[in-house]
């Protein structure tokens, strides 16, 4: 019997099978995007597109196999169809990436190339389906794009997997306590010591100004010392919104002391950290005078931070929230180069 017409008896076959299941109900369709949040010029583009690429139907796991058969037997036709039946995937994953910096339909091309790639490398032998291996390729092939499009973020990489284990646990943490977990819950969960839990949580999240580590040990940092767990604390501001200048101008509204106290304690003039004692003899006074003034510079700093975020707009909150997702995003695919 000739492979198409194998793969219509199959088809023919599954729908009488699955008669009463909707065909979409599996995990790997894709509904048709909403469009209405796009550029005004790019809606009937989008909308003649996702009816397009919508009259290929969805593939079941047996058309896989004869599809992927013949694509190793050299058959284009079979390429084609298999591109065509998983293109809605790539619109799909593609607006998981929109507001990054590139447009939605230049952030398909580029998930279409990726899902090529996967095509052509797919082995139903191996198993698994074609979508879940085909994601992989297509987000590889957006996050380079958006990579080449912003090359302001160079940053190091070797720690994405365990930042991502940390995001995926911390989160179902979350669910279960009904709170954010505090880094020692997190360390018990990964089985890993609360001083690399709070090294993951700077790099993955922190301006490098907060990184800098504080106290004899050297396992506190600023940014960990700015926040307050008993206050509507702005250090979720600190970690994920605030910049070098934001922090500087917050600094200048301090005496003069404390700000030259708060910029040798953590480092903020470019120089090492300096030791409570170190601080307290180039003042002439006493180590617990030194922390005394810190902790008051670090609490008017909350203040004027948390005063500060209330006079944003949701706009610019919204804005910086694209950039922070996409500087995530942009980490993650560096990190993904360099280990692969």
């Amino acid at each position: 019997m000739p492979q198409t017409a194998e793969i219509t008896r199959i088809r023919r076959s599954k729908a009488r099978r699955l008669s009463t299941v909707p065909r979409a109900q599996t995990d790997d369709s894709v509904a048709v995007t909403d469009v209405r949040e796009l550029p005004s010029n790019d809606r009937n583009v989008m909308r003649t597109y996702m009816q397009e690429i919508s009259k290929t139907a969805l593939l079941t796991r047996e058309e896989e196999v004869v599809l992927a058969n013949r694509i190793k037997a050299g058959d284009k036709s079979a390429r084609d169809h298999m591109i065509s039946a998983n293109l809605r995937l790539v619109v799909k994953i593609a607006y998981e990436y929109n507001n990054f910096g590139l447009p939605l339909l230049d952030l398909i091309s580029e998930g279409n190339i990726g899902l090529i790639k996967a095509v052509e490398r797919f082995d139903p032998e191996k198993g698994g389906k074609l979508s879940t291996y085909a994601a992989w390729w297509i987000k590889q092939s957006i996050k380079r794009a958006l990579a080449n499009q912003s090359k302001t973020i160079r940053l190091p990489v070797h720690l994405v997997d365990r930042i991502s284990k940390m995001r995926k646990i911390t989160a179902q943490l979350a669910d279960e306590l009904d709170r954010e977990p505090s880094d020692e819950e997190i360390g018990y969960a990964m089985d890993m010591p609360v001083n690399k839990v709070a090294h993951l949580k700077s790099v993955s999240f922190r301006p490098a100004s907060l990184d800098a580590p504080v106290g004899e040990d050297g396992d506190t940092t600023f940014g960990e010392l700015v926040g307050d767990e008993n206050e509507a604390s702005p250090l979720d501001n600190l970690q994920e919104k605030s910049t070098s200048s934001d922090i500087k101008s917050v600094i200048e509204r301090l005496e003069d002391r404390e700000a030259e106290i708060i910029q040798l304690r953590f480092g903020l003039d470019g120089n090492r950290p300096l030791t409570l004692e170190e601080v307290g003899e180039r003042f002439e006074i006493t180590r617990e005078r030194v922390r005394q003034i810190q902790n008051i510079a670090i609490h008017k700093m909350r203040r004027l931070m948390t005063d500060n975020e209330r006079q944003r707009s949701k706009e610019e909150v919204q804005e910086e929230r694209i950039e922070q997702e996409k500087m995530r995003v942009l980490k993650e695919f560096f990190a993904e180069q360099a280990v692969s």
